[in-house]
């Protein structure tokens, strides 16, 4: 393993260093940035937006306008999960083999034509086909995406500029942004049909690709392509990093479960799954008005690792917050409180982990394959979510006393802050 990008030390000199900046506005930030970083960030919300206009209406669009029994829509679904966070890995090596440009381009290309497909799809056949597409696509330009990010954030800090988590900030704020505009847009679109939305997700991407075409440099300054083999053998030896990849993973186990544990729990307190669109929101608002409040503060007072930390523990919280009110049996109103302060310590925690998690990776990396580090993260995480998910779904089945399933997975997060790396004696680096 190579010299880290940057060391601790310097992301607290730099924050010291940084007077008035630390305390700019969003837009003050977003101008601070350089052009490319203000295009990347601007295909996040591009890309949520044209995804999240279709993705949250597929399933009854499967099951009502395709006849799809429920089995086969939840195959479909999970299909189209693992063909994008599986193959982030794949895609990350790509990355790092031939450059950005061209593999965003791929993906936006790969986009286009999957929900092109899938809006005059009418059979299952061809419905899984361009669900593959779609998620594929997403598997190219989503590490892409991610591992620039990350560089360029570290060349921001480099600058002088600030903590390189508050760009990194700014690209989850975007990608939470689009994420609630997506489904707003979607709404209207099926006004008109299904297949009007998927042309109009299609249309989105087409713009992305046509601002890529124009605006991407062929060759990004610093970056460099590896042409020889022995990247995954060393990835997987890099006990440090998997170390990252499965405490992340613990972050994104209780993130999924806002569409596993918690609409039981709303169903129980309120009788329908009716107020989970408004914890929804509440979990977007959050991210969008207070992430980068939330990062500036962060990155003044912590080092990653005890970001992390902090972010599971808060996470880990928002589980026993609902144990500890389960035995009381609340219903209406007071039963949705425990589930509401559930969503604002998830998410939270959410805030502290994931710029964190992407600052990290690049200390971590090898030199020349950020991106299939990036990718790792992801598919990583991935696979401990898809086993996580199976024994959650398991264990909430089982019957046992209310309280019990949320202790449990309260303790998943609380237990992973003992696999984040230390720092290493005399660097203050972390690794």
């Amino acid at each position: 393993m190579t010299d880290p990008v940057s060391r601790v030390p310097a992301r607290k000199a730099a924050a010291r260093t940084i007077h008035a900046g630390s305390r700019d506005s969003t837009w003050r930030l977003i101008r601070q940035l350089s052009p490319l970083l203000r295009l990347l960030i601007l295909t996040q919300l591009a890309f949520n937006i044209g995804f999240y206009a279709v993705l949250p209406f597929l399933a009854e669009h499967l099951g009502t306008a395709i006849g799809m029994a429920g089995w086969l829509v939840g195959f479909v679904l999970g299909l189209r999960t693992f063909s994008q966070q599986g193959l982030f890995v794949v895609g990350g090596w790509l990355v790092d083999r031939f450059g950005v440009r061209p593999v965003v381009l791929a993906g936006c290309g790969l986009r286009i034509a999957g929900f092109a497909w899938l809006g005059f799809a009418e059979t299952s056949a061809a419905v899984i086909g361009a669900v593959l597409v779609i998620g594929f696509a997403a598997a190219l330009f989503s590490p892409a995406v991610e591992s620039e990010v990350a560089r360029q954030a570290v060349v921001w800090e480099e600058d002088g500029h600030g903590p390189r988590t508050r760009v990194l900030a700014l690209f989850s704020v975007a990608g939470q942004a689009g994420a609630f505009v997506g489904p707003l847009l979607g709404a209207l679109l099926l006004a008109v049909d299904f297949r009007t939305a998927c042309l109009a997700g299609a249309g989105v991407f087409v713009l992305v690709l046509a601002g890529h075409l124009w605006l991407m440099p062929q060759h990004i300054p610093g970056r460099i392509r590896v042409r020889e083999r022995g990247g995954v053998r060393a990835l997987l030896r890099d006990r440090r990093f998997l170390a990252l990849c499965c405490a992340y993973g613990t972050y994104l186990l209780a993130y999924n479960q806002l569409y596993l544990a918690l609409p039981d729990e709303v169903q129980r307190a309120a009788g329908s799954q009716a107020p989970l669109s408004w914890l929804f929101a509440l979990s977007s608002v959050l991210v969008v008005f207070t992430q980068l409040p939330v990062t500036r503060w962060a990155g003044d007072r912590l080092d990653l690792r005890r970001s992390m930390t902090a972010g599971l523990l808060l996470i880990a919280s928002g589980f026993a917050v609902v144990a500890a009110a389960r035995p009381a049996g609340w219903t209406g109103t007071a039963g949705l409180l425990p589930a509401a302060g559930f969503v604002i310590l998830l998410t939270v925690g959410q805030m502290l982990v994931v710029p964190a998690a992407r600052a990290w990776v690049p200390d971590l990396a090898e030199e020349g394959r950020l991106g299939l580090y990036m990718g790792a993260l992801s598919s990583v995480s991935g696979l401990i979510v898809l086993a996580g998910s199976a024994a959650t779904g398991f264990l909430l089945d089982l019957g046992l006393p209310a309280a019990v399933p949320w202790l449990l997975l309260a303790a998943v997060p609380a237990l992973a802050v003992a696999l984040l790396p230390h720092r290493e004696k005399g660097t203050g680096a972390a690794a």
